[in-house]
Parts: structure tokens; C-alpha cells; sequence
């Protein structure tokens, strides 16, 4: 958790010094990631994220500098290999990993492989027709997919209250005869807790669960964005006394605090140097991973370009 929260401070810093384009902050929602993530058989289960996942790509083991290349602007969904990592690729369509999700769940579930699928959401995502329509054609099927919604408090400028009718996503899971879950989002513990048992129960044959972390967007929804317009810093400072990471170190030493954040610096200052070190991609590139079989007038543009670039 402290490794993500700073490798989050260090990226928002670099899109400051205009290193990174731009960048979805996680903070406030490490132990929502990291607890859930961790529940995951890296065996036969896969997770599938949206932007803001760094958390369950930390927990996962995947190389930082290699996830953070999507946000350098080097490689679209990262250059780690999902198959090792178990992570698909970070999808920036809201909602869209969640249909991801389903449809390897019916995968699995036809192939017997025993896996379960994670797939991560935010309550503002929740509204869109995707979310719904991934949630009953899981519950149909009673596929192995756990529903896995970070309530952070805000659709970016609009709170939960006005965006989810009934209050609660979790509540939702009754409408397609699944389980629904609420959690507090702040604990690691519990939230390890809670998704270990959905996905037993999903591997179990028993259908999809959805649950739903309340947690809370300490920062901005990205490095474009201003909460201080839509929210008081009274809020923010009143949910800051919540923040998961604090909650968390009251369980340990101050030593082993100590050696937590001497590891989290090296896995920062490493990922930096990476992150700088890294090229842009060759231009033909752009021809490459377009079409599985190119086409031919896709094959007369590239020649069309090499042209360009010998003349």
C-alpha cells in the first residue's frame, strides 16, 4: 500500500514536470486495491482494471515502470504481459473492463478451468447500460465474476448520492438474483476478506457477487481536474483522518514503518530512472497492431510512408 501511495505522489509529480501526459491518481483507495487484488488465485484467476488501477497492478507484481509506460504515452495498456501478471490491460472506457470480465468468466466456466474473474469499477461507472448488462448476462449464466466497485464518493464532479438511485451499488446485485456485498474500503483486511470469499463462491459454482468498497478519492479525479470546485476542504480533511495507509501502520513498529518507506523510495527512484530512460516507440509502428492479417491498403499506406521517410 505505502509502495503505491508513493509511486502515486511520484507519478502526479511527474505529469507536473510534464514528464507523464496525464494521470489518474489513486490515493485513498490503496487498500480497496491492494486487499482485493491480493484475495486473486494467480493461477487460474484474472482481474481485469480500469485507469486507476496502479494499487492491483502493485499487488500483482507487475513492473511499475513497465504499467506506468501507458501513462508515459510509450505503449497503450502498459508493456507488462498480462498473461504472467494476471491483469488485462488497463481500459480507459468507463465500464469497459467490466464486459471484459464477464466474457472470460464465460470462458472459464466453458473450458472448466476453475478460474474466477475480478473486475474493477467505480460508482460512476455503475450507471452506465454496460455495467448493467454484464451484471445480468453474469447473473444468467451464473458466471465466476466478482463485480468489484471502488465507491469513492465521486462520478468525478458529482457525488454518489446524485448519480446512484437507491443509494447503493451493492443493492443492485438483488435485481439480478446475485450477491451483493458492501464493505468499508478501508480496510485491507476486510476487503482481502470479502473478495477471497466471492471468488471461492464464484469458483463454487454459485454465480458472480458484486462488492462494493466504500472508500474515498483523496485527490483528484485526474491531474486535469480541481476538486476544490465541487467539494469543501473541510470534507476532504474530515475523510483524510480515514485514510486507509494510516490505519493500516497502526499495526506495525516504527522500525518496520521505517523499512516500509526506505523499500517504497528504491521502487520510486527506480521506476523514475526507468521511466526516463524510456523511448518512443519506432513510428512504423503505427502500422503494425492494427490489423491481425494487414490489409492491403494498409500494406500501400506503409509502403506510402517508408517512401516518405527514405525521400
Amino acid at each position: 500500500m505505502v509502495v503505491t501511495r508513493r509511486l502515486d505522489e511520484e507519478a502526479v509529480a511527474l505529469q507536473r514536470q510534464g514528464v507523464l501526459p496525464a494521470y489518474a491518481p489513486v490515493r485513498g483507495q490503496e487498500a480497496a486495491q491492494i486487499g482485493s487484488a491480493a484475495a486473486l488465485d494467480r493461477a487460474r484467476d484474472f482481474a481485469f482494471p480500469t485507469y486507476r488501477e496502479l494499487g492491483a497492478a502493485v499487488a500483482l507484481g507487475v513492473d511499475p515502470v513497465a504499467y506506468m509506460a501507458m501513462h508515459l504515452n510509450i505503449w497503450h495498456g502498459g508493456l507488462y504481459d498480462p498473461n504472467v501478471a494476471r491483469l488485462a490491460p488497463p481500459n480507459a472506457v468507463v465500464g469497459g473492463p467490466v464486459l471484459h470480465a464477464v466474457g472470460w468468466a464465460m470462458g472459464a466456466k466453458l473450458d472448466d478451468t476453475g478460474g474466477a474473474a475480478l473486475t474493477y469499477f467505480g460508482d460512476g461507472a455503475s450507471s452506465q447500460g454496460d455495467v448493467h448488462e454484464a451484471m445480468n448476462f453474469a447473473g444468467v449464466y451464473r458466471l465466476p465474476v466478482v463485480f468489484f466497485c471502488q465507491n469513492n464518493g465521486w462520478a468525478i464532479s458529482l457525488p454518489t448520492g446524485s448519480q446512484v438511485a437507491g443509494g447503493s451499488v451493492a443493492a443492485r446485485a438483488a435485481g439480478y438474483g446475485i450477491e451483493g456485498v458492501r464493505v468499508d474500503g478501508n480496510d485491507v483486511t476486510a476487503v482481502f476478506e470479502a473478495t477471497r470469499a466471492a471468488l471461492e463462491h464464484g469458483r463454487a459454482g454459485g454465480g458472480p457477487t458484486v462488492i462494493e468498497a466504500m472508500t474515498y478519492r483523496l485527490g483528484p479525479h485526474s491531474t486535469s481536474d480541481d476538486p476544490s470546485r465541487y467539494r469543501s476542504a473541510e470534507e476532504e480533511r474530515l475523510r483524510a483522518e480515514q485514510d486507509p495507509i494510516t490505519r493500516a501502520m497502526r499495526s506495525l513498529s516504527a522500525e518496520e514503518i521505517a523499512d516500509v518507506e526506505e523499500h517504497a523510495a528504491d521502487v520510486v527512484r527506480k521506476t523514475t530512472a526507468g521511466l526516463h530512460a524510456m523511448q518512443p516507440p519506432p513510428a512504423d509502428e503505427l502500422f503494425s497492431f492494427v490489423y491481425r492479417e494487414p490489409t492491403a491498403a494498409l500494406l500501400d499506406q506503409h509502403r506510402a510512408w517508408k517512401e516518405s521517410q527514405d525521400a
